[in-house]
């Protein structure tokens, strides 16, 4: 069937349109229960009004969807194929020779799409939403309404700064004025040769993180067979600024999309383990198929002729075993990924792979039926 056609559309709009509602029902569920826990945070607190736990709530929303988003789609595959079935549309389409291939064709080309919509535009505004919510908390936690995303127990980063050459940077404190420059304290940077040997060390009192640059005040520079150098200011050149610094400690998930590539590749090159930004990125790129996947095992349960005698149950139970079995599965294998264990593109195609076979198998057999 073609998705262009008049049967092919319609499928298409009672796809989107119940995904649409489960998605604003989901949105309203977990909306409520935020908003319980926020309160419940902020009670006793002089320095926080409501304004303040509705803006933790609404920016912890895409995080907490992006969990349930495959149960989102499936639960709206489920109405939609419970629907057809019950009022016999789908038994007519079958007598009119069209196969369960050529019936999912389109509804499927419509969850690709909204996959593909929610990698490259949902996910970009997600990201600063998630973003903003650690942000909050760490204001919340910090007392601090102009805390940003830095850790109190200092830094640590790697830098590349030559073919032979890399640099090690710790600092023992760091925050960032009023939005501007990132001010450091108890700065010490060595420098190391190909085969990690020390070729000098830099400390400094404190230093500002400007463009280009580290502007570092009260300098002792240590280099072997060399009487130590003290200097009042030394301009110390990088390629670090800001907002690579935060992504140090923000989770992967507060990271856009197409921020992620630039993320992984410079922390490759600065020596950092990329493994969780990877499965960050190419599971966001297999989603849409994942997405298919579900909705093909919603098929499995909905399209069949008992629903009418007493099948609702079956197609109930059945969804929702097989919705938290693929989840648990996905989790598992994303956690073995994640860690190192797992190759990150055996850890990403696996979930997909294996409930994709299964729902096709018994679509088949289904079919064949």
């Amino acid at each position: 069937m073609k998705p262009t056609s008049i049967l092919g559309r319609y499928l298409t709009k009672q796809i989107i349109f119940n995904f649409l509602a489960v998605l604003l029902i989901i949105l309203g569920i977990i909306f409520l229960f935020e908003m319980v826990e926020r309160l419940r945070r902020i009670a006793g607190r002089d320095d926080l009004d409501i304004w303040f736990a509705v803006q933790l709530a609404v920016a912890r929303l895409p995080k907490t969807v992006e969990q349930v988003f495959p149960f989102v789609m499936m639960i709206a595959a489920m109405i939609t194929f419970w629907h057809l079935s019950k009022t016999n549309e789908f038994v007519v389409m079958r007598s009119a020779g069209v196969s369960i291939w050529g019936f999912l064709t389109p509804v499927c080309l419509a969850t690709f799409v909204v996959g593909v919509i929610n990698i490259t535009l949902v996910n970009p505004v997600a990201a600063d939403m998630y973003n903003m919510f650690e942000t909050l908390e760490q204001r919340m936690e910090t007392r601090d309404p102009s805390a940003m995303l830095f850790s109190d127990e200092g830094l640590w980063i790697r830098e590349s700064i030559g073919d032979d050459k890399v640099m090690v940077l710790q600092a023992k404190d760091l925050h960032q004025e009023k939005g501007k420059n990132l001010l450091l304290r108890g700065v010490s940077i060595t420098e190391l040769n190909e085969e990690s040997k020390p070729l000098r060390q830099i400390e400094a009192f404190a230093g500002v993180l400007e463009k280009g640059f580290f502007d570092l005040k009260d300098v002792k520079i240590f280099a072997a067979g060399q009487p130590t150098k003290h200097l009042t200011g030394l301009r110390y050149n990088t390629v670090l600024d800001v907002g690579k610094i935060q992504d140090n400690f923000v989770e992967p998930e507060a990271i856009s999309f197409w921020k992620l590539p630039k993320v992984i590749e410079f922390y490759d090159k600065s020596g950092f383990a990329i493994q969780r930004h990877q499965m960050r990125f190419w599971s966001l790129v297999v989603s849409p198929l994942f997405l298919i996947t579900m909705v093909l095992m919603a098929a499995v349960f909905a399209l069949r002729p008992n629903n009418r005698r007493g099948g609702v149950m079956f197609l109930i139970v059945g969804g929702i075993v097989t919705g938290f079995s693929a989840y648990f599965l996905s989790q598992v294998v994303y956690a073995m990924g994640t860690s190192g264990n797992l190759p990150v593109a055996l850890a990403v195609a696996a979930p997909t792979i294996i409930v994709g076979s299964i729902a096709v198998s018994l679509l088949l057999h289904l079919e064949d039926g």
